[in-house]
């Protein structure tokens, strides 16, 4: 020690220092939140802007105070809590109870400790408040259903006797609440618990200060527990109705020992939990402590165990040894919910006779469906399409879409597809802020091509096609075929400006349009333009480009999945949105939409996509224009009681199905996803008898086919038909799926989704005869490969420079049979243009084929001699045995001179690319060869 007194000024600095730390982190935080808030405030302009183009403002500004009532009830109520409960249960000078001194240079400073934990305090209590805030505000529509949850008469559940709006709206709301209470109360407790610690080893203070401090944290402690022990009691009793959601080994929901035990012993368990609170509560009054407050669990952990050991005896000893007498009930509730969840009640069931005779087809009374069997595999046409109608790299056909039209006063059934542009694929040297955002702004048009159509060459026989649009059709037309809005657009893009638009190529040069709708909205004065150039990332161009005036127009969100997830993203969406020339010549988007659920009682989960779903409900179809953006959701199920509630809260958003114009209702058709759904349900739920459901009889799945290229088996998509159901009299547009018997492939049914008039959204499945085996298509797909004739000169095409590509086959329903058809077409190495060569189509008993589809059913019906019979008498199921080939008339001689023509024939063909008449020569030649073998 040299004597030197201490600085004293210093030490203040460094003592002061940490403070200034605080401060300045504080302000950084403040201006953080503003320039976030300043950004979320832009956005919100913007997409009020953007709603109120649509005529969507009310829906807008109804989500937004929701999810602004929301957040900040929440936020303060947590915070308040939080924040009380700390000041409540710190001591009023921690400083005293704890050594709250620092040494700095040999002198003893003493530490703001008090002022420390206030500030800590209110940092967390805040930073939770937001967490809880934001997590409910994202939660916003359970409470929205909530509390405008329809009052309807629905059947109650066989178990607890509550009404379906209970499950649906009610009871996620209470989960919702009470796990944020739940989430409250075990925060406050481990608070209390902190300070307790903390102040059990203060060595400070005189005793009798510190007990008395201690004693207040001890029944700070208490009335925490006992509010936890409250809460859980109130969780345990609402997971009493969750049984009914739970998934078992054979069914779904309460099962017998949960009926006999469990929730019996669960309202034990609440009742231990409520007796543990109130003890809490005697234990706050009387100042008792860590043993006492173990004792107040003990009640309820006593019960959870004597009810898991009685449940797993039960289980155990009384319901395995006689599980199905046991369960019965209880798989019937199963089956009778998830029936009705999922609309399987609605189904009708039929019997179809499926016989296999060629007269069982009755062609005279099926025409309209023998012309609109779909031979063009969507795969093929969509690469077809690529070469010879996307003109440029940057146009692209993103699907294929089929639909019915009314041609010359009949119905056809056609395939359409949407040519966009795809500004990815805009050369290098032409990628630029001006191309991308004010030039290439839109695709142009669609083609059209019946199901069944092609050219001598094998090509689509198209009926729209081509820039600008051409049409085969006097009375079939587009209007206004640029596609502003589609499946490919995800850009932004600016409209109106003074910069031209290209619309479509014309030779050397391009053709050029302004954009004359009323789609987006105005991008208006400099400051309003600033604003909107901000949110969308385009600040630096925007402002400043002589372009764009104040009556330009921003389009954005153009992409239709995007476009309808942001008006109503409480709702589930086909994501395969399809084309629609409508009758005033513009262009149309229709979307399908649905309504889920994961708590519909007693019914069985299936995933839709990464979500697990217990009901389903296409309430909903939507209509974009492709040219202005105009969107509009129609509701088409009224008796779905979520899709009432949504109404109730967006009253602006739905219209009427009726609303719908005509023209275009008449292009609404049963949803693909939703056919998908309820044969996989159906699959396992169409066994409405307990015992045959809980031994899985009967279970069927959805048939499984060889994919077109790789040859690899996969569920069959379904497939539109047009055709006359068994017992109708009228053509329907008709979407159908087979199904197979679990792990076999001949067919046991079908199942077929209704879209025309009355009928629209039935559904109906047709049961074969169990006595019959009938073929699925891989068994069809077999005595495809099977036939010599056939397989030889698929051989023959693959050796030849060329690929063979199968079509999907394609099952169809038709009179009392069902008929097979595949198309085979024809691939040059070097060219990804598929054409047709082969039409196969079969019956049970017979297989025929031939070049084109009418030869092909010329062979199958006249027994010509490329047909196949199959004996089912006297072969197993699925296999193969020839016909004999009729013998002629000719003489050995003339048999000799028939094949040398014949051969000659095949060289000259072969060698011209004709390969399909080459294959026809060379069977004649092969038949020849085999009446010259039996005449030896």
């Amino acid at each position: 020690m040299n004597g030197r007194p201490p600085d004293r000024p210093r030490i203040v600095a460094d003592a002061l220092r940490p403070r200034r730390r605080l401060a300045g982190v504080f302000l950084f935080a403040i201006l953080a939140v503003a320039v976030l808030g300043g950004r979320a405030a832009v956005s919100y302009y913007v997409n009020a802007l953007w709603f109120e183009s649509l005529g969507y403002s009310a829906v807008f500004w109804t989500r937004v105070l929701i999810q602004a009532a929301l957040f900040g009830a929440f936020a303060l109520v947590t915070f308040l809590v939080l924040f009380g409960a700390a000041l409540a249960l710190k001591p009023a000078r921690v400083a005293e109870m704890i050594d709250g001194t620092i040494l700095i240079n040999g002198q003893r400073v003493k530490l703001p400790v008090d002022t420390a934990i206030k500030w800590g305090a209110l940092g967390l209590s805040l930073a939770v408040a937001a967490a809880s805030g934001a997590g409910m505000m994202a939660r916003w529509a359970t409470l929205a259903l909530f509390w405008h949850a329809p009052s309807g008469a629905t059947a109650p559940d066989p178990i607890f006797g509550r009404p379906l709006s209970f499950y649906l709206f009610i009871l996620p709301a209470w989960q919702l609440i009470s796990g944020w209470l739940l989430t409250l109360a075990a925060l406050v407790t481990a608070i209390a618990a902190l300070l307790v610690v903390v102040a059990g080893g203060a060595q400070v203070l005189p005793k009798g200060r510190i007990g008395v401090a201690q004693t207040r944290l001890w029944r700070g402690l208490s009335i925490s527990v006992g509010a936890l022990l409250l809460i859980l009691a109130a969780r345990v009793y609402l997971g009493r109705f969750e049984r009914l959601f739970q998934d078992g080994t054979v069914f779904t929901g309460v099962t017998y020992t949960d009926a006999h035990v469990t929730l019996t012993g669960t309202l034990l368990v609440c009742i231990a939990l409520l007796v543990g609170a109130v003890m809490a509560g005697v234990g706050a009054i009387s100042a008792l402590r860590l043993r006492w407050l173990a004792a107040c669990v003990a009640p309820a952990l006593v019960c959870a165990v004597l009810v898991g050991v009685v449940g797993w005896y039960v289980g155990s000893f009384v319901v395995r040894p006689n599980q199905l007498v046991r369960e019965r009930p209880f798989i019937a509730h199963n089956i009778e919910m998830t029936r009705r969840a999922f609309a399987l009640d609605r189904i009708e069931p039929h019997a179809f006779p499926a016989e296999t005779g060629i007269e069982a087809v009755e062609a005279a009374n099926n025409q309209t469906t023998l012309e609109n069997i779909r031979l063009w595999d969507v795969r093929a046409l969509q690469d077809t399409l690529r070469q010879i109608q996307e003109i440029r790299t940057y146009y692209e056909f993103p699907s294929i879409d089929i639909d019915r039209y009314e041609v010359s006063g009949s119905v056809r059934q056609m395939m359409l597809a949407a040519r966009e542009l795809n500004v990815d694929k805009l050369p290098v040297s032409s990628r630029n802020w001006i191309n991308e955002k004010l030039i290439y702004t839109h695709g142009y048009g669609v083609t059209m091509n019946p199901v069944n159509g092609f050219t001598p060459e094998g090509l689509p026989a198209l009926v729209l096609s081509n820039m600008p649009i051409q049409s085969t059709i006097p009375g079939l037309k587009v209007i206004r075929p640029q596609i502003y809005f589609g499946e490919l657009t995800n850009t932004d893009v600016y409209v109106n400006t003074h910069q031209k638009e290209f619309d479509y190529p014309q030779g050397d040069a391009n053709s050029l349009t302004s954009y004359e709708g009323d789609g987006g909205f105005r991008l208006g004065g400099l400051l309003r333009r600033t604003l909107i150039a901000f949110d969308r990332g385009d600040v630096a161009k925007v402002p400043f480009s002589d372009d764009i005036g104040s009556e330009s127009r921003l389009l954005m969100r153009r992409n239709v999945r995007e476009r309808v997830q942001e008006l109503a993203p409480f709702l589930t969406f086909d994501q395969d949105p399809y084309i629609v020339v409508g009758e005033d010549g513009r262009l149309y988007w229709l979307m399908d939409a649905f309504t889920t659920a994961d708590t519909y009682p007693y019914a069985r989960r299936y995933r839709l996509g990464y979500e697990p779903i217990n009901y389903i409900r296409n309430s909903v179809k939507i209509l974009i224009d492709a040219f202005t953006g105009a969107t509009t959701f129609y509701v088409f199920d009224t008796q779905d009681p979520i899709i009432a509630a949504y109404r109730a809260v967006f009253p602006a958003l739905f219209a009427d199905a009726s609303a719908m114009a005509p023209a275009l209702r008449k292009h609404v058709r049963y949803p693909e996803l939703m056919l998908r759904i309820q044969a996989a349900v159906y699959g396992l739920y169409h066994m409405s008898n307990p015992d045959v459901f809980y031994n899985r009889e009967d279970l069927w799945s959805v048939a499984t086919e060889a994919g077109s290229t790789d040859q690899r088996q996969h569920v069959m998509e379904p497939n539109f038909v047009l055709m006359r159901l068994p017992g109708e009299r009228a053509t329907e547009f008709i979407e159908i799926l087979p199904f197979t018997p679990a792990n076999r492939n001949n067919l046991i049914g079908w199942i077929a989704g209704r879209s025309d008039g009355e009928h629209y959204g039935q559904a109906v499945v047709y049961d074969f005869p169990k006595s019959k085996l009938i073929d699925g298509p891989l068994q069809i797909e077999a005595r495809i490969d099977q036939n010599a004739q056939l397989s030889g000169q698929l051989t023959l095409w693959n050796q030849q420079g060329s690929h063979v590509r199968r079509g999907s086959l394609i099952v169809i329903p038709i009179g009392r049979a069902l008929l097979y058809a595949e198309p085979i077409y024809l691939q040059a190495e070097h060219s990804p243009m598929p054409e047709l060569r082969l039409v196969v189509l079969a019956v049970q008993d017979r297989l025929a084929y031939g070049p084109t589809f009418e030869s092909a059913m010329a062979a199958l019906f006249a027994g010509a001699e490329s047909s196949v019979s199959v004996q089912a008498s006297a072969a197993p199921p699925g296999s193969l045995q020839a016909s004999k080939p009729r013998a002629g008339p000719e003489d050995v001689n003339a048999l000799i001179a028939g094949a040398a023509r014949d051969l000659s024939d095949y060289q000259q063909l072969t060698a011209e690319g004709k390969l399909g008449d080459a294959g026809q020569k060379l069977e004649a030649l092969k038949r020849k060869l085999e009446a010259l073998q039996r005449r030896r």
